[in-house]
């Protein structure tokens, strides 16, 4: 089998949603400067009062067996790199040589070790797994080992609701109603917000876990907002909350802030959802910077990656819960490592539906689990119907 064609195709699509889609976003590290700070979010096109307009781009790598590799969705600064950088080598090539290709990938892209590169070359190798798993006839976690057990435990991921005590409470108890056991909220105010900051954050760490009561798990997302000093405050003020982790408590290359960050804190930290490949995640682990590991499948490199910074993780007893940007392909992920290693997947509740809207088959978890696709491949297909507009984009 060989790689003969290699395509990125932009879809736009209509989402209906009544009221605000993203009613708000999370702490960023830029917002350090008051110009910044006051952002509103910005993640989606509102059409009209019903709808909101989605664009998505797709890699599509096709073979001359007739089998078609799937990813995605990617932007379209991951799409120019694959198409003005990668795809000259990879037409060919037999897909089926993943761990050939990823390593040529690499040592091709020595000044994209990390970033928008990294995450092309993940792309990439997702969908030749997609495409290794059509041609045996099975799901990819049969291929990586798996699978463990028939369904995944998830934590509902609460990005884009609102942080206000009150609504975020209503909220956390609907979801906790649907059967999630665990729930991750995004923090809004910054350092540089103060006092009223600090108090600002707490009341919504009070309200949620007064919600969603004594015995269930609470984690908070910091997204990199944070410094040493803002870290100890915060530790005195919400560890009588008891979170199940804080994450990513400051910018990914300060890991030495970190490991004192985790010293400090009464409670785990979790870090790497910005950090790529066994490399980066091998400087996490030597500084002991974390509890937690999470690694992105579409951004560390792949699934042939993430694979083996799961293995490293194991060496130092840490435990690998990714960040979800794909799905179908984090879950493949999951099922094929032990419960004790990979306990839970993360599910974006908003974010994920955005990112899953052209798929033909969503992946929903149902009273707080995600059963196993069973179809051979990852499991993405765009469906068709849904795709109001496209474009083959162009180097």
């Amino acid at each position: 089998m060989k790689i003969n064609a290699i395509r990125c195709r932009e879809l736009t699509g209509v989402m209906p949603f009544e009221g605000e889609f993203w009613e708000e976003r999370l702490s960023r590290p830029i917002d350090v400067y008051p110009e910044h700070r006051s952002e509103p979010v910005n993640w989606l096109q509102r059409r009209d009062a019903h709808t909101y307009t989605i664009r998505a781009v797709f890699l599509e790598i096709d073979t001359d067996a007739g089998i078609t590799g799937l990813a995605g969705p990617i932007t379209p600064a991951i799409a120019h790199i694959i198409l003005e950088e990668f795809k000259a080598l990879l037409l060919g090539a037999d897909p089926l040589a993943v761990e050939l290709l990823w390593d040529k990938l690499y040592r091709l892209s020595v000044h994209g070790r990390k970033g928008f590169t990294m995450m092309a070359i993940s792309a990439v190798d997702c969908a030749l797994w997609d495409i290794r798993g059509k041609a045996f006839g099975v799901p990819v976690y049969k291929l990586l080992g798996g699978p463990t057990r028939e369904r995944i435990p998830v934590y509902a991921s609460m990005l884009g609701f609102s942080v206000e005590p009150e609504r975020a409470a209503a909220r956390a108890r609907e979801y906790a109603a649907k059967g999630y056991t665990a729930q991750k909220w995004f923090f809004r105010a910054v350092p540089a917000d103060g006092l009223a900051g600090i108090e600002r954050n707490v009341a919504l760490v009070k309200a949620v876990r007064e919600a969603i009561g004594p015995d269930a798990d609470l984690m908070l997302d910091c997204w990199m907002s944070w410094d040493l000093r803002y870290a100890r405050a915060m530790a005195e003020r919400i560890a009588e909350y008891r979170p199940r982790w804080v994450e990513e408590p400051v910018l990914p290359d300060k890991y030495d802030i970190c490991a004192q960050i985790r010293q400090h804190a009464p409670y785990p930290i979790s870090n790497g959802e910005h950090e790529y490949t066994r490399w980066g995640f091998h400087k996490l682990l030597e500084a002991g910077a974390q509890d937690v590991l999470q690694p992105d499948i579409m951004w560390a490199g792949g699934i042939s990656e993430v694979v083996k910074i799961a293995a490293l993780a194991s060496v130092y007893d840490v435990e690998v819960v990714p960040h979800n940007h794909s799905t179908y392909a984090t879950l493949h992920f999951s099922a094929s490592q032990p419960p004790s290693l990979c306990p839970v997947q993360e599910y974006l509740v908003k974010w994920n539906t955005q990112l899953n809207f052209f798929f033909t088959r969503k992946p929903e978890p149902v009273n707080g689990f995600l059963e196993l696709p069973q179809q051979p491949g990852i499991g993405w297909e765009i469906d068709e119907s849904l795709v109001e507009a496209q474009q083959v984009l162009e180097p």
